[in-house]
């Protein structure tokens, strides 16, 4: 069977949730976090998303674990991938609160991405509104895995970035 996407209505404690988890990570990591955003579609007013925070962090050497994911796993997060091929990415995750916690190296050129595409959402109301056309379209679909779906969308959001 194939995974289905759930996506809800944009819910505005999405900005409170995720000032609470900001908090909590820099009590957590003190000057370890160098930055931490809201980012995703749970960052955008109005935009539907999957009710789960995508959060992203820098941290000095995001390969360097042991400087920060066994404080993280006190706080209650739970290490999930390891992307050293791919800006030495980790991803931990948190339950409940439903948390995606993306760390990158301070610097990492992704991370400014992510924030671009944001904020290009938030100014944007003709580039939310074929994003949202195009996330409405994929939930409807079975995926063999999330990142399937997150793939899907990889042609819009690129010429988004590019202001196509």
């Amino acid at each position: 069977m194939g995974i289905r996407v759930e996506l809800v209505p944009s819910d505005r404690q999405w900005s409170v949730m995720y000032e609470v988890e900001a908090r909590r990570i820099r009590d957590t990591l003190g000057n370890e976090a160098r930055l931490i955003e809201h980012v995703g579609s749970t960052s955008v007013p109005g935009l539907a998303a999957k009710p789960i925070l995508d959060v992203v962090l820098a941290v000095i050497d995001s390969s360097a674990e042991a400087e920060y994911v066994p404080q993280l796993e006190v706080a209650g997060y739970e290490m999930k991938l390891r992307e050293p091929d791919w800006y030495e990415h980790r991803l931990l995750t948190r339950a409940e609160p439903k948390v995606n916690l993306h760390v990158f190296s301070e610097g990492c050129e992704e991370i400014e991405r992510m924030i671009v595409f944001r904020d290009r959402l938030r100014e944007s109301e003709s580039d939310r509104a074929r994003y949202s056309r195009l996330k409405s379209d994929l939930a409807s679909v079975e995926w063999a895995s999330i990142q399937d779906y997150a793939d899907a969308k990889s042609e819009l959001v690129e010429a988004i970035l590019a202001g196509d």
